[in-house]
């Protein structure tokens, strides 16, 4: 039996706008699209009017289907179709499970290609005029995961080898954001460090929340998931340098910006 081959692409960080050319050419040429929560209703409505869609989104304990079910589904969806296409928020190996379904796909002996796409750990702050990386300021930045399977996995980091981190992204960190916070003050990172936490970034509801790690540790934080966490002095500049969301203000005077 013939199969199809399967393509993971990153949708990146939610703007159509900084979607790759090649995967704007995919989602349009899909015969079949498995999609994320975080692809936006502008990207999905690239696809063709004959494309079968499928939602397999997930978000804290609302899994619309595990991921060992997603691995399998598209091996079977490549033996009845040519254009798979599995579309991830993102690049699918930042954090987005991508290499559990390729080792499926491998052992399937189904063909296959993968699309980088923007991730949000760096793309977010870029919309929120906050530099991962600023000569004198930071020269090294740390991404991570606030997120794990493992019952244990938080607790298992080295909080002290991150004390000198200068700029540290978290996604899917909302939730533990106190106990990340309060783990790194712990390891010696000074209190007053500033964090911000970037909501739907990319898009027209973008939001930045800007404290203290101190404040975040103490719980006097507020966001809503999706959103970035950054850790770092480099957060001061989104003062100054905060174009993206400038734009939105000029485009509709009067609305709420963080």
């Amino acid at each position: 039996m013939s199969l199809g081959k399967v393509y993971l692409v990153g949708a990146g960080p939610g703007s159509l706008d900084l979607l790759t050319l090649k995967a704007f050419q995919l989602i349009k040429e899909a015969d079949v699209l498995v999609y994320d929560r975080l692809v936006s209703d502008e990207i999905m409505a690239l696809a063709g009017k004959d494309t079968l869609c499928h939602y397999v989104g997930k978000q804290e304990s609302d899994h619309t289907l595990p991921q060992d079910e997603i691995n399998k589904l598209l091996v079977e969806y490549a033996r009845h179709y040519k254009k798979v296409v599995r579309l991830k928020g993102g690049d699918p190996f930042v954090f987005g499970r991508g290499g559990e379904e390729v080792t499926e796909l491998v052992k399937n002996h189904v063909p296959f290609e993968i699309v980088p796409g923007i991730s949000s750990s760096v793309a977010s702050l870029t919309y929120s005029g906050i530099p991962i990386t600023h000569r004198g300021v930071s020269n090294n930045f740390f991404v991570m995961t606030g997120h794990t399977c493992s019952p244990h996995g938080l607790e298992e980091i080295d909080w002290f080898a991150l004390k000198n981190i200068a700029t540290i992204v978290i996604l899917m960190g909302i939730r533990n954001r106190e106990f990340i916070a309060s783990n790194l003050v712990l390891a010696g990172k000074d209190k007053n460090t500033p964090v911000a936490f970037i909501e739907k970034a990319t898009t027209k509801n973008q939001r930045v929340s800007i404290f203290t790690l101190g404040e975040v540790a103490a719980g006097k934080s507020k966001a809503q998931s999706p959103a970035v966490f950054v850790i770092g002095e480099v957060v001061k500049f989104h003062y100054e340098w905060n174009w993206f969301m400038n734009e939105i203000e000029k485009q509709a005077p009067g609305v709420s910006i963080g």
